[in-house]
């Protein structure tokens, strides 16, 4: 199961329909902030009974509590801290760069700006994690 925190509408639906187009079987699920995607990953309320993601596709400017944070909340936990993380956002900072490797993450990509370079990189992301590297079968939670 693929998680994505993504605050924008518009990229949720377009990151649906590329998985979609590109006939990538994976139970993708939504939450718009990195609150909520905390809230999801120690069920709490509404989240209670979920799925542990394999994967994290996280955005890092967003409401309430921002990917960077959410990502050392991730970081921090031992629950939680194998979960592999994806950055994908619009930041294209040096900054945010190295901090999110510092901090621990899987991967730093730049959103990108056509549907179709959405397709290449759904495609190669579903190679990569889903047929490449072996993700941990089940993540325990707290």
């Amino acid at each position: 199961m693929v998680l994505m925190a993504d605050d924008d509408e518009d990229d949720r639906v377009l990151t649906r329909d590329a998985f979609d187009d590109c006939g990538v079987d994976v139970d993708l699920r939504f939450v718009e902030d990195g609150q909520e995607l905390l809230e999801y990953l120690h069920g709490d309320g509404a989240w209670r009974g979920r799925p542990t993601p394999s994967l994290i596709l996280l955005d890092l400017n967003m409401p309430r509590k921002d990917g960077r944070e959410a990502l050392v909340a991730i970081k921090e936990n031992p629950a939680l801290r194998r979960i592999p993380v994806v950055i994908l956002t619009t930041s294209k900072a040096e900054e945010d760069v190295l901090r999110s490797y510092d901090l621990g993450v899987s991967s730093f990509i730049s959103k990108p700006v056509t549907y179709e370079s959405l397709l290449a990189l759904v495609r190669t992301l579903s190679h990569y994690w889903f047929q490449t590297v072996r993700l941990p079968d089940h993540v325990p939670a707290e």
